[in-house]
């Protein structure tokens, strides 16, 4: 049975690591163990991004996506890491591994962090010893902190997940949702971003509790359909499975970079296009998938991020048509204005061996007669390392130079081997 039953009684926890990447840095070096980390994309660069930071670092102001150079300015002993992705991945495969020795029921949402159910786990203990033994196992271990969140579903799983770290073990039980969650801010609710909050206070709607109580008509008018979904689960009401092979699942595939500065030079741009659809076309080849829409993410320098997409009438899966409508979609809906943040995604995505041949006509001929040119790149690239073609690309990094693409999915591929 791939799904955990959906039974009354459930019990669900929400595994999240703490500060992951650099309680792993700190589990590798302990002399790191009490100072302010961070890790960042661009340590040489005063623009270049932080990725996260130790509690030490957070206690000072460092935060998550801020510049290198505004950290230092609130933390000038601030220790500055480039990430260590290997690394990361070995470690998330251990944690997985000890989730799976307690139940089959586990579902990973991200390097860091994933769901159980251990309704059926009784003879390992209650439901909090068997979250102290997991937590402490992790952390003798692997030298890795963690917090778990326990409930009855996953939407009070991860609420309770987030309200003790480092190292909590938090209990949300529905009939104590007035006391214990209804009294916080909407905005700290699972699921609401900051400009969903701001809409619902325009309705009066200030706390969880209001969000509880408030009339599920007036919550549709202004959020449509998730209205009525945020609702209910204000009120702990959540029916969603925890699914092993959710992992398998995937309905886009995409890659976004911040620049090292804010640009409008297109040389530049140009050159980051041609990475991100490299890296799209990359993962859609190791996951044998094609996708029938490209959108493309445009942030600039005040951080007002637009996207713009396209569907198309055939799937695709290379990267010359990726970029082709990319790059159209970014000429006609760039602004001229300073980018900080480019981004490329093929969506309704699809794996190859469940698609039908969408060939026309027009089509058939041209794709017929890529395909032996694109399996001898392939051979060669495989022989050599690189493919010998791709010399447009002169301004791309060197094999060690840091990945472009947001790692939070990329270990599901391992997870699953």
């Amino acid at each position: 049975m791939a799904i955990s039953e959906q039974k009354k009684g459930r019990v669900i926890f929400h595994i999240d690591m703490n500060c992951f990447y650099a309680s792993v840095e700190m589990a590798y070096n302990p002399n790191l163990k009490g100072k302010p980390l961070a890790i960042a994309g661009n340590p040489e660069e005063r623009k270049g991004i932080i990725v996260t930071s130790s509690y030490e670092a957070r206690a000072k102001g460092v935060k998550t996506t801020m510049t290198i150079w505004q950290a230092r300015k609130l933390c000038p002993e601030l220790i500055i890491m480039k990430p260590n992705f290997d690394r990361y991945r070995l470690a998330s495969k251990e944690i997985f591994k000890m989730l799976a020795e307690i139940t089959p029921y586990v579902q990973p949402v991200s390097i860091d962090e994933g769901y159980m159910d251990v309704t059926e786990t009784a003879a390992l203990g209650t439901p909090i010893e068997i979250a102290q033994n997991l937590q402490q196992r992790i952390l003798n271990e692997l030298d890795i902190p963690c917090s778990i969140g326990i409930g009855p579903n996953k939407f009070l799983a991860k609420m309770a997940s987030d309200m003790k770290k480092p190292l909590g073990i938090t209990v949300l039980r529905k009939r104590e949702l007035s006391q214990t969650m209804w009294p916080l801010p909407v905005g700290e609710m699972y699921g609401i971003g900051e400009k969903t909050a701001q809409k619902l206070n325009t309705i009066h709607v200030e706390t969880i509790g209001d969000l509880a109580k408030k009339n599920v008509y007036e919550l549709k008018q202004l959020l449509g359909i998730n209205g009525e979904r945020l609702k209910n689960r204000a009120n702990g009401i959540d029916l969603r499975p925890v699914d092993p092979d959710a992992i398998y699942e995937f309905k886009s595939i995409g890659s976004s970079q911040t620049l090292p500065y804010d640009t409008t030079d297109w040389s530049e741009i140009n050159s980051l296009m041609l990475l991100l659809a490299d890296n799209v076309e990359r993962r859609m080849k190791r996951k044998n998938a094609a996708g029938k829409s490209v959108q493309i993410t445009i942030r600039y320098h005040d951080r007002k991020t637009i996207t713009r997409s396209r569907k198309l009438q055939t799937y695709i899966d290379q990267k010359a048509d990726i970029l082709f409508i990319a790059n159209e979609l970014f000429e006609q809906h760039w602004n001229q204005e300073p980018i900080r943040l480019l981004g490329i995604t093929v969506q309704d995505v699809e794996e190859k061996q469940q698609l039908g041949q969408q060939l026309d006509l027009f089509t058939y001929e041209n794709v017929a007669k890529k395909e032996k040119l694109y399996s001898v790149i392939d051979d060669l690239a495989e022989k050599y390392g690189k493919n010998p073609f791709k010399q447009w690309e002169t301004n791309e990094k060197k094999d060690n130079a840091e990945p472009r693409t947001s790692f939070q999915k990329d270990f599901l591929d391992d997870y699953k081997k």
